[in-house]
C-alpha cells in the first residue's frame, strides 16, 4: 500500500487503491486506517490518500542509524580488541533498545546476544545511557511507558529508583548495567551524541562479573566515553 501511494505522483482514493492491489475496499479502508493513525498516510480534505511525513522522519533515522554504524565500526573494533570483552552498538525505540551490531572478542567466555535483538531500556546500560542523555521531553515520554519488569533482583523496579540512576549516570558520563538484566553480567554503556547533542545511539561493553569486576569499571569506562566522543565528534558533536 505504501509503494502504491509513492508511486503515484497524484493522491488516491480508496477505490483506486483497493483496485489495483485488488483487495477489497473494507480490508484497504482499515489498514489505511491503522496507516494514518500512526502519521504514515495521510487523509486529506477531498477523501484522498497521501504518504504521510512520519515517513520522513524514519528515512531520517535509518540514514543516521547507518551513518552512526559505519563512522562507530573502526572506533567500536579497535575498543573491543583492546577491553576483550563483547561490545554492542545500539539505538532505542520506544522503551526498548535494539541491536544494531555486536562484536565479540576472542575469549572463551563472551555473552550470548544477537543483532536486531530488543531489551528493555530500564535494566540495561545502552538504554540507561541514551535516556539519560536524552531530552527532558522524550525522556518523560519513555519514562511514562516503562512496564518495570523485574528481570533479576538487581533491575529497577520503579521510576523513583530509575531516576536516581540516571541523575548518576549524566554526571559521570556512562551507566552500569550491574546484573540488572541477567545475573553474573555486567555491562558499561555510554552515548553518542549526534551535532545537536542529542543521544543517537551507544556503545557498550558487556562481561561475566568475575572479569568484568567493579574494580575495572573505572578504567573501562574511561576508554569507552573516549570511543564515543570520539565517534560523535565525527558526526559533528
Amino acid at each position: 500500500m505504501l509503494n502504491l501511494l509513492a508511486r503515484s505522483d497524484v493522491p488516491m482514493s480508496l477505490t483506486t487503491i483497493s483496485t489495483q492491489l485488488q483487495l477489497h475496499k473494507s480490508t484497504v479502508q482499515r489498514v489505511l486506517r491503522v496507516l494514518e493513525g500512526h502519521h504514515f498516510v495521510n487523509f486529506n480534505a477531498n477523501g484522498r490518500y497521501t504518504l504521510g511525513l512520519r515517513l520522513n522522519d524514519l528515512g531520517n533515522r535509518a540514514l543516521q542509524q547507518f551513518n552512526v554504524r559505519d563512522r562507530a565500526l573502526p572506533h567500536f573494533r579497535m575498543l573491543v580488541a583492546e577491553i576483550m570483552e563483547t561490545g554492542h552498538l545500539c539505538v532505542m525505540q520506544g522503551d526498548a533498545v535494539v541491536y544494531l551490531d555486536k562484536i565479540a572478542p576472542s575469549r572463551s567466555v563472551c555473552m550470548t546476544s544477537r543483532i536486531g535483538k530488543t531489551n528493555p531500556v530500564h535494566c540495561t546500560s545502552v538504554g540507561k545511557a541514551l535516556l539519560a542523555f536524552s531530552s527532558s521531553e522524550l525522556q518523560e515520554k519513555i519514562l511514562a511507558d516503562i512496564k518495570y519488569e523485574r528481570l533479576t533482583p538487581k533491575t529497577h523496579a520503579n521510576r523513583k529508583s530509575l531516576l536516581r540512576d540516571l541523575e548518576a549516570i549524566r554526571r559521570r558520563g556512562y551507566a552500569i548495567d550491574d546484573e540488572e538484566i541477567e545475573e553474573g553480567v555486567r555491562c558499561i554503556g555510554a552515548p553518542i551524541l549526534n551535532a545537536e547533542g542529542q543521544p543517537v545511539a551507544a556503545i557498550s561493553l558487556s562481561g561475566p562479573t568475575f572479569r568484568m569486576t567493579m574494580h575495572r569499571v573505572p578504567s573501562i569506562a574511561k576508554r569507552l566515553v573516549s570511543c564515543c566522543a570520539d565517534i560523535s565528534k565525527s558526526l559533528g558533536y
